[in-house]
C-alpha cells in the first residue's frame, strides 16, 4: 500500500497543480463547479464529504478526468514488445524492443477540439470518454492498467470541490507560465504561485 501511495505522489501533485492552473483561466468552470459542490455539500454544516457525496458530483468529476486528460501527469509509460507486432503495413515493432508510447500525445487523438478545456466531454450527453476511451490511456489500458484509478480521480474530485468551496484563489501570471516543465512528471514552469483568500469564515467543527 505505501508503495503504491509513494508511487502515485507526484503524480497527484501534477494534477492539483494543473486543475488550480485550468480553473484560474477558465471562471466559467469554476463557477459550475462550485455551484454543483454548494448543492451536495456545506462546508459552515457539514462533515467532510462523504462518499456518496462524491458520488453525486459529476461534473466536478468531470473536471477530474479533463484535466487529467489535457495534462496527463506521467506523458510516457515504456513496454517491451512480447513478440513482432506489426505496427503498419510497412513496420513491425522487433520482439523484445523497447517501446515508449506518448500518453500525452494520445490524449489529443479523435477528441473534439482536443486543445480545449472542455469537462463537458466526459458527461453522459458526450461521453467521450467511452468514444475514444482507446486514447484516454492516462491510467493506461488492459490488464495493466493503474490500479489505483478510482483513487487517484477521487483524490482530485476531493481537492476541487474542497479547495473551490474554501478559497477564493488568483494566479500570479508571467510570461511562460502556462510552459510546461518535466520534473518528472509535468508541471507549470512557474510552479502555479496563488493568491489566497479564505471563501468560508466558519467550517464545521464536524470535520
Amino acid at each position: 500500500m505505501f508503495d503504491l501511495l509513494f508511487a502515485s505522489q507526484d503524480a497527484v501533485t501534477s494534477s492539483l497543480l494543473w486543475a488550480v492552473v485550468l480553473l484560474d483561466s477558465h471562471q466559467e468552470i469554476l463557477e459550475k463547479v462550485r455551484h454543483e459542490v454548494a448543492s451536495i455539500w456545506s462546508p459552515k454544516s457539514s462533515p467532510l464529504i462523504t462518499a456518496d457525496q462524491l458520488q453525486e458530483m459529476k461534473y466536478t468529476e468531470a473536471v477530474a478526468c479533463e484535466v487529467l486528460r489535457i495534462r496527463a501527469p506521467a506523458t510516457v509509460v515504456s513496454h517491451v514488445a512480447a513478440k513482432d507486432f506489426p505496427f503498419t503495413d510497412s513496420h513491425t515493432i522487433p520482439k523484445e524492443a523497447i517501446v515508449y508510447p506518448s500518453i500525452y500525445e494520445s490524449s489529443f487523438q479523435g477528441f473534439v477540439e482536443p486543445y480545449l478545456f472542455d469537462p463537458d466531454r466526459f458527461m453522459d450527453e458526450r461521453q467521450e470518454n467511452r468514444v475514444y476511451k482507446k486514447n484516454y490511456l492516462v491510467f493506461g489500458a488492459g490488464p495493466h492498467q493503474c490500479v489505483g484509478q478510482r483513487y487517484a480521480i477521487n483524490n482530485l474530485v476531493l481537492f476541487i470541490a474542497m479547495f473551490t468551496s474554501l478559497m477564493d484563489f488568483k494566479r500570479h501570471r508571467t510570461d511562460g507560465c502556462d510552459e510546461i516543465v518535466y520534473v518528472p512528471t509535468i508541471c507549470p514552469k512557474d510552479d502555479c504561485k496563488v493568491s489566497l483568500l479564505q471563501r468560508c469564515a466558519q467550517y464545521s467543527t464536524h470535520s
